[in-house]
């Protein structure tokens, strides 16, 4: 049976949302809790989901979020400062914990609404196809999410995280703008593809990949998989059809609404 370690990268310094793992998210029962509980909710859900052998745990640099984590009963790791993505965090967090697992997978902190069947999805697809360095996961963005993606283009701001790939499967580009561009008010040919805060790799890809330096476009997009395209390494992406409910990341103050309402929706949606 191959082991799992699932790791959720958390840290403060967003420029965007500064500690939004703290960030207060009010659930179904009226209960404000921090984003990274239910980001962690969502890891346990997928490693029970898995299989026997996958566990889960947060990477951090910040004691207050260990704190927390304390607190909560998540596992928890401490990794460099230094380290300029989620990516990186996970490579650190792997060499601190000294273990070997057959599988990282890395769930980003701002993705609380993240199902495990998607984790599953990644792994499997990693698993079936040796030549990947990683996969990740994306889905159709159905007409709301391409809306909210444009509303907050118009207005400046960052909705979310786009992916085209080839006829094969692999990712060709990933963007914090809409690709393929859509005109505003039509329909677009291809599914926008809207990119998930999920990955898995290999641990070799995962020390690789922290042994360079950032590239240019990843600079640029402020997106770590691009690191990956810029050297050539075949990235596989898995579409998933989209849940019962929005796709939504925690990317700016104004998500968290959404975000609440779509954690009401998701505890209504599933069965007790």
């Amino acid at each position: 049976m191959s082991s799992t370690l699932i790791i959720i990268p958390a840290r403060l310094a967003s420029s965007r949302f500064p500690a939004k793992p703290l960030a207060p998210l009010v659930g179904a029962d009226g209960i404000a809790r921090p984003a990274l509980h239910y980001t962690w909710q969502a890891g346990l859900t997928a490693a029970r989901e898995i299989d026997g052998n996958a566990r889960c745990i947060v990477a951090t640099d910040d004691e207050r979020i260990a704190a927390l984590c304390h607190a909560e009963d998540m596992a928890v790791v401490m990794t460099p400062e230094a380290c300029a993505n989620g990516t990186e965090r996970c490579a650190a967090a792997l060499e601190a914990l000294g273990e070997k697992p057959d599988l990282v997978v890395n769930l980003q902190g701002d993705a609380p609404l993240t199902p495990a069947a998607f984790v599953a999805a990644v792994g499997t697809l990693i698993e079936a196809n040796p030549s990947l360095a990683m996969a990740t996961v994306a889905v159709p963005a159905s007409p709301a999410v391409l809306a909210h993606l444009q509303s907050d283009a118009a207005a400046g701001r960052v909705g979310g995280t786009t992916v085209v790939r080839s006829s094969t499967g692999r990712a060709l580009y990933f963007s914090k703008s809409i690709v393929p561009h859509v005109t505003p008010g039509t329909v677009p040919r291809e599914n926008v593809l809207l990119h998930l805060g999920l990955y898995a790799y290999r641990p070799a890809a995962l020390e690789d990949y922290a042994s360079h330096g950032p590239v240019p476009l990843e600079l640029q997009e402020g997106l770590e998989q691009l690191r990956f395209l810029d050297a050539g390494l075949p990235v596989g992406v898995a579409v998933c059809e989209a849940p019962a409910w929005e796709m939504i990341e925690l990317n700016n103050p104004t998500d968290v609404p959404l975000i609440e309402a779509e954690l009401a929706r998701r505890a209504g949606l599933e069965p007790a």
